[in-house]
């Protein structure tokens, strides 16, 4: 299964994020702190074993989103005389190995306090018991709901993030003018966009890669259930088994199967293709009116934060109009951990409005805490706007006993391969169950 953090990894990109995170996705670039560890465990002062895709940021480099992540980490130990030690991914000989792979054997052998975890993991480990509660932290109580229906786990708040992570559609709005095209809501409209583009000389609309599809699936398998006010009863359907994940997902498959047999997406070149180093030229140059992709790109200018036309990004069509999806990453606390005391002293800090407001006004990104506002770009004010009304689809959510994120991140790439939307579904009704037995 293929993941957030080592799709961060692999295509350089920047989200914290990455968040992502942040996922918002950035380089992994500087020096290695981690050649100083072994000196840093010697010593008798108080420690927080924090494991994570990245190394602590050389101070010289420019990396934003890194850079606000180790200022929240320099308040807390400032204020708790704790030191962080960075326990990374990438100081490691994991490259037969995904970073959720790693993780996952590292949380489960209580090898660190504090993790970077992905929507997959975030579920695994919080389902295996052994992440901590945090709901009992004060930071908590700021949460936005989003927060607390994807990072909750039988009950419990297993995971609390520094920022949400956004996908949508980045469009050029130039061309839509050219074509005396409106923005597109819903599916149908999408596509109509599409036809005209194509009859008018741009032969592939969209310009696609291997990992960001599943957004397009998620504002359509999604809507009703996020935007309809019966979350929880229909999520506790799907886990029982009383309706199935295939039903949600297939009118979402079908768009994009119309995409592909239309020419709108170049399937063969999408399914070899590396997030914005692919699409991200001829959407730049004016080639490709639409390309999707996470916040934080609107964000840098090493992704489509400047541009030579008027950009805009607005969410996913599907029925209840653009539509935002928003997968969830967080930090989690080993519930065995050896310093898991100190670790969540730590987690309370880096989760304060205080800091959070530092980490959000740094990155301009949305903070998890209902309290923290930021301005973001004007190219991303469509997206803000539906998301701060509470509109958006969650892409991974902890609460559903079939992961998400991955799990339909990898069946779109065996459609773009050349698989039916019926052989897809199977593949989707063999996961729920497998996670029935």
């Amino acid at each position: 299964m293929k993941h957030h953090f080592t799709r961060t990894l692999q295509r350089g990109g920047s989200v914290w994020l990455a968040v992502l995170t942040l996922l918002s996705l950035t380089a992994c670039g500087g020096y290695r702190e981690y050649e100083n560890l072994i000196i840093q465990e010697e010593q008798e002062e108080r420690a927080v074993n924090f494991f994570s895709p990245m190394e602590k940021t050389d101070p010289n480099a420019e990396n934003v989103a890194r850079t606000a992540s180790d200022l929240t980490v320099a308040m807390a130990e400032e204020a708790l005389g704790v030191t962080m030690v960075y326990r990374t991914y990438t100081a490691e000989d994991y490259q037969d190995k995904t970073y959720d792979e790693v993780t996952l054997n590292r949380a489960r052998n209580n090898m660190d306090d504090l993790y970077l975890l992905n929507p997959d993991t975030i579920l695994v480990l919080g389902a295996e018991g052994r992440l901590m509660d945090l709901s009992h932290l004060e930071s908590a109580k700021n949460l936005r709901e989003v927060i607390l229906t994807a990072n909750t786990v039988d009950g419990k708040l297993v995971a609390i993030p520094q920022e949400v992570v956004a996908y949508g559609l980045f469009v050029n709005v130039d061309l839509f003018n050219q074509y005396g095209l409106a923005l597109p809501e819903t599916p149908e409209e999408f596509l109509e966009c599409c036809r005209v583009f194509q009859k008018n000389g741009i032969e592939t609309p969209i310009g696609a890669n291997r990992w960001w599809l599943e957004t397009f699936v998620f504002a359509q398998a999604y809507a009703d259930l996020y935007n309809g006010g019966n979350t929880a009863a229909e999520i506790a359907d799907l886990n029982s088994g009383k309706t199935k994940y295939s039903d949600y997902l297939r009118p979402g498959f079908e768009f994009l199967q119309t995409l592909i047999d239309r020419g709108y997406i170049d399937a063969e070149k999408a399914l070899v293709s590396e997030a914005i180093e692919a699409e991200g030229p001829d959407f730049l140059s004016g080639k490709t009116p639409i390309v999707m992709a996470y916040w934080g790109a609107a964000n840098t200018e090493t992704a489509y934060g400047k541009t030579d036309f008027e950009m805009q990004v607005i969410g996913f069509p599907s029925s209840r109009g653009q539509m935002p999806v928003i997968p969830m990453t967080g930090f989690g606390i080993g519930a065995e951990a050896e310093h898991r005391e100190d670790a969540v002293s730590v987690l309370e800090v880096m989760t304060s409005d205080e800091a959070l407001r530092v980490y959000s006004e740094t990155n301009r990104v949305i903070s998890p805490s209902k309290n923290v506002k930021v301005d973001c770009v004007p190219a991303l004010r469509p997206l803000n706007e539906r998301i701060e009304e509470g509109v958006y689809v969650l892409g991974s959510n902890a609460g559903m006993n079939v992961e998400q994120w991955g799990n339909t991140c990898l069946i779109v790439r065996d459609l773009l391969g050349g698989a039916t939307v019926e052989e897809c579904m199977a593949s989707f009704d063999a996961l729920q169950a497998a996670a029935a037995d």
